[in-house]
């Protein structure tokens, strides 16, 4: 019989509570949170699996997981409906002995090494389900085989100012990793993590059972993993990534991320047909702009309904803006109505709201910059706001 097995494999963790995310994740998971008017988050790392000729993904859920497993279903819109092989969702689950919770990151994936060893993989790709970009994995595991490493981590270069908020790896001339500090006062180099990582199956295996067996770990990758690797004299190289990458972990970088796509010198470019994001998408018809309607600058999903004005904002699918009404650099969810003579203005509203007649959401800014702006409000799932109410700036409903 012939052995079956996967060369390389991914492993994508989708079960933080996005706590930063506030309303908007409170009853799902991060991974799950539509973006760019037709996705949801996750969507650019299964894309990107796919389109780097990954074709196992193991889905690690736990936080709020049931409309993300509905979601992602058998994998099928990113190809990735396999017999042998696909995407994989894995929760936490009842063992005869050391049943938990996933404790940390390391965690997660050292109660999935049965899963793992299943496909006899000589590589795992490590990722985080709540990052937007797009990436070639297959050319990142060429420069680990290249280096011979037994780790190696993708980085992009930050300002300062951001550096002091993420983990840094610092190397030498040939982006071998020195050492890696996590949010350092005074950063040595610019080289961000961005959560991407390349491992040799044979070598993370035995750290995590390591970890495991370590009562005083806090079963973490950048907390414990990495630097049990360096201790210990491991192969460990950065991987220089240029292009767009945004954590969308913050409402701020969520709408940020958004009003981004508005850009056309963008490199993300969601439209590339030789990079495709795909996406789980439910039969809409085309939007329908209406006589009369403004639209300026903005993305209109499938399904929207626009007969007032629209400008520097992002409408999800089925999104109804009427008669009267402004929506203004904002970020507007799935099937969402804003009514007549509403006002929404720099703000994120959820999935299925109600905007009420001559509700104000947020409020312009002085000046000509339309991305300018005093503060995100934001507006959680499913909610109501009430005809002639006022929702200030920064304020969260």
């Amino acid at each position: 019989m012939i052995e079956r097995k996967k060369e390389c494999i991914a492993m994508l963790l989708a079960g933080g509570q996005g706590s930063r995310l506030y309303v908007l994740t409170e009853d799902t998971a991060k991974p799950a949170v539509p973006f760019g008017g037709k996705y949801r988050i996750i969507d650019f790392s299964l894309s990107n699996c796919v389109n780097s000729g990954i074709d196992t993904v193991g889905i690690l859920t736990q936080y709020q997981p049931l409309e993300l497993n509905d979601y992602i279903g058998n994998g099928q819109p990113w190809d990735l409906n396999r017999n042998f092989g696909g995407a994989h969702v894995l929760p936490p689950y009842t063992r005869a002995k050391h049943s938990d919770w996933y404790k940390g990151t390391a965690s997660a994936i050292y109660q999935n090494i049965a899963f793992v060893d299943r496909y006899n993989p000589k590589y795992v790709v490590m990722l985080s389900g709540d990052h937007i970009y797009k990436m070639d994995y297959h050319k990142m595991l060429e420069f680990h085989k290249e280096k011979g490493s037994e780790c190696t981590i993708a980085v992009i270069d930050v300002s300062d100012a951001e550096a002091t908020r993420m983990g840094i790896m610092n190397t030498d001339e040939n982006m071998a990793i020195i050492d890696f500090e996590e949010k350092p006062k005074h950063p040595k180099s610019n080289h961000a993590s961005m959560g991407v990582y390349v491992f040799t199956w044979e070598v993370l295996r035995r750290y995590l059972i390591a970890d495991e067996e370590d009562p005083n770990s806090e079963n973490d990758f950048g907390k414990n993993i990495i630097p049990a690797m360096l201790n210990d004299g491991c192969k460990l190289f950065a991987y220089p990534f240029e292009g767009y990458w945004k954590d969308v972990g913050t409402l701020d970088s969520l709408w940020q991320a958004n009003m981004d796509l508005l850009d056309p010198t963008n490199p993300l470019n969601i439209q590339d047909p030789n990079w495709k994001i795909y996406a789980r998408n439910y039969a809409n018809p085309a939007a329908r702009i209406d006589p009369g309607a403004t639209v300026h600058n903005s993305l209109i999903g499938e399904g929207c309904i626009v007969r007032g004005k629209v400008e520097h904002s992002v409408l999800y699918t089925g999104c109804v803006v009427e008669e009267g009404a402004t929506v203004t650099g904002a970020v507007v969810m799935p099937n969402t109505v804003v009514k007549k003579g509403a006002d929404v203005n720099y703000a994120i509203i959820g999935e299925r709201c109600s905007i009420e007649e001559g509700a104000t959401i947020g409020e312009k800014p002085e000046g000509g910059d339309p991305f300018a702006h005093n503060g995100i409000a934001v507006v959680g799932h499913r909610k109501t706001i009430a005809a002639g109410a006022v929702v200030k700036p920064k304020e969260i409903v």
